[in-house]
């Protein structure tokens, strides 16, 4: 697999699309740690990281509205790629949606949203946009 990261996106995405309740996924420390900023703003209802010997698999709970079923991910777009990656300094950090979407941003410090980013002064690889 060349882009683990796009290929979580897709999983998601998918499961969206398909109307599941929950999607498995091959983990990684980053995914984890994209997983736990999905959940901290509201865009998936729960996730439960399962180790099984070396390898660790993520099962998230998609989250939807319960009356109209309508998805809380509405995209997940990737923009950072192996080919071609997409690196911004603090200056020049995206803005999803003016503000209502996230872009999800690898940083010296660790993985975060690009608001955090702003506040602690530090710029990164944008991997994907959420919204």
């Amino acid at each position: 697999m060349t882009d683990p990261i796009a290929d979580y996106l897709t999983r998601v995405r998918n499961a969206v699309k398909a109307g599941h309740k929950v999607v498995e996924i091959p983990g990684s420390n980053l995914k984890k740690e994209m997983t736990k900023i999905l959940k901290e703003k509201g865009y998936i209802l729960n996730y439960k990281f399962e180790e099984d010997g070396p390898k660790t698999n993520i099962k998230i709970a998609l989250k939807y509205n319960p009356e109209t079923r309508v998805p809380a991910i509405r995209a997940l777009v990737r923009i950072s790629k192996p080919g071609l990656r997409r690196y911004t300094d603090v200056e020049n950090m995206p803005r999803v949606l003016n503000g209502l979407g996230i872009a999800i941003i690898s940083t010296s410090l660790g993985v975060m949203t690009d608001k955090e980013a702003r506040q602690k002064n530090v710029g990164g690889e944008v991997l994907c946009y959420v919204y």
